[in-house]
């Protein structure tokens, strides 16, 4: 192998060295850049420590381990087991470094590249970056608020069907607006939406549908859209825990997020890619991919791309509003909009993270498998999650349910196995409903509860998850089942 190295002092250049061999604790690097310090520079040209000959130099270095020691692990019983973790490489730095050396800095050619590539895989014709899942799930409602919809615009004090056994974001965009949730129980152990109550929550002013998949596993994709074209109401499919979950109707296969009208997804670090935040918002739609670009990016009316004036060739011939005739069109705006872009840097990791998700999803179907085979003779005392049927998930998390007659409490399960280094978490917000945010809404007509939240509320009180991230090892999903089931003995 070649090393570049002081000769003498005063003198570099490159040698011929052998490889070293690898002790029991040391791990051998194959280095991908190196830089030049001013050790080195002291060492060569001034002699720093005396006369060297043949002297390996550049120790400040990127590089990629190809073999480590018998007694290196990168995991052992007792070691911090996290839900979730960013999984990465020298790919996504590099494409990082690219995008800020550009120093464009805001939505730009990354960012292009990567609605493109993205509408590509999951299978729809527009998908639209923003700078987080939540804001992804504040663009999909809002763009129904637009009045070019007509009739089936959703308006203050109309209805939206969801769940209260989630993350809140799904919901407060609606409360926002001024639009009222009505909040209808969940299954077990699906955790997701029961259908069969659908018809119930249902009144004259519904005009939509936002639910969420729960962890990867699917909602009631068939029963759920059926409803919704018997009714011609919206159905919004936050994806941000699914991404990668296919499901069938009728024989045929696609990805959630883009059997409804609309699919939203999160690049937070946990989330199955990452672009550290950032999410997207997709579509089938022509007119609605419009109102989400013109709700992203300040509610202009103007859809020419960043950087590009009159690429539409309509600049200054338009009349709009009260506004006199001419007025430049790039400042006109149609709606009450936001500034939700992504940056590019986050856009270029989303690049190189979209080529390997692939990879991730078969890891994650992996690792939740593998848990739930060493779950099994628990059985007994936790309800073990089930995938939805006519699918077959990307899961995000693996859910566990303390069974009431068991006699076991969930919070002493989850405190042993946090206090064994396994990191837990409930299922989001339980029921939302029950939170401060709701106390001074509480009683009002500010939202409905259509029927009883009876699994809901048991999800509050019994159910916990832990992750199966595609950075986990089979020693750690081992090691977490091992504590899990010691959680639960007798």
């Amino acid at each position: 192998m070649k090393g570049f190295a002081m000769l003498r002092i005063g003198e570099v250049g490159w040698v011929e060295k052998s490889r070293p061999v690898c002790g029991p604790m040391d791990a051998i690097c194959r280095p991908l850049a190196a830089a030049v310090c001013t050790s080195d520079v002291h060492t060569v040209w001034e002699g720093a420590v005396g006369d060297r000959h043949d002297l390996i130099l550049g120790h400040e270095c990127c590089a990629e381990v190809v073999e480590t020691g018998a007694l290196v692990k990168d995991f052992k019983p007792g070691d911090r087991v996290t839900y979730a973790s960013r999984v990465f490489d020298e790919k996504e730095m590099c494409a990082l470094t690219d995008a800020t050396l550009d120093f464009w800095l805001t939505t730009g050619r990354f960012a292009d590249e990567f609605e493109k590539e993205f509408a590509k895989w999951i299978g729809v014709k527009f998908a639209n970056l923003v700078n987080s899942g939540s804001s992804a799930n504040l663009i999909a409602f809002m763009a129904l608020t637009a009045p070019e919809l007509g009739d089936r615009q959703i308006k203050k004090g109309d209805e939206v069907i969801t769940v209260a056994c989630g993350f809140p974001t799904t919901v407060t965009p609606a409360l926002q607006y001024g639009a009222v949730p009505v909040f209808v129980d969940v299954t077990v152990p699906q955790y997701n939406i029961d259908v069969t109550k659908l018809e119930a929550a249902l009144s004259p002013k519904t005009k939509a549908v936002m639910i969420a998949h729960t962890l990867g596993n699917p909602f009631d994709l068939s029963a759920v859209k059926a409803f919704c074209d018997a009714h011609n109401l919206w159905l919004v499919e936050d994806n941000c825990d699914a991404l990668g979950t296919q499901y069938t109707i009728n024989g045929e296969t696609r990805f959630t997020g883009t059997w409804g009208d609309i699919g939203t997804s999160s690049f937070y670090p946990p989330h199955h890619m990452t672009m550290g935040e950032g999410g997207c918002v997709y579509t089938n739609s022509p007119l609605l991919n419009r109102l989400i670009k013109s709700y992203r990016d300040w509610g202009r009316d103007c859809i020419c791309p960043s950087g590009h004036d009159n690429f539409c060739g309509h600049r200054f011939d338009g009349q709009y509003g009260e506004l006199p005739a001419g007025y430049d069109h790039k400042y006109v705006y149609s709606h009450f909009g936001y500034n939700l872009k992504v940056t590019d840097m986050q856009a270029a990791i989303g690049c190189e993270q979209l080529k390997k998700f692939p990879s991730f999803i078969e890891r994650r179907r992996h690792n939740w498998d593998r848990l739930r085979a060493a779950l099994e003779p628990a059985a007994d005392k936790l309800i073990l999650p089930e995938p939805a049927a006519n699918s077959r998930p990307s899961w995000f998390g693996f859910l566990i349910s303390v069974k009431p007659e068991s006699g076991l409490d969930r919070n002493a399960v989850t405190r042993y196995i946090e206090d064994h280094n396994v990191q837990t978490r409930l299922l989001f917000s339980g029921n939302l409903i029950k939170h401060p945010c709701f106390d001074q809404i509480r009683g009002t007509d500010a939202y409905r509860v259509a029927g009883e939240l009876t699994n809901t509320d048991f999800i509050m009180n019994n159910t916990f998850w832990v992750g199966v991230y595609p950075g986990m090892t089979d020693e750690m999903i081992d090691y977490m089942a091992q504590v899990i089931l010691e959680a639960v003995k007798e």
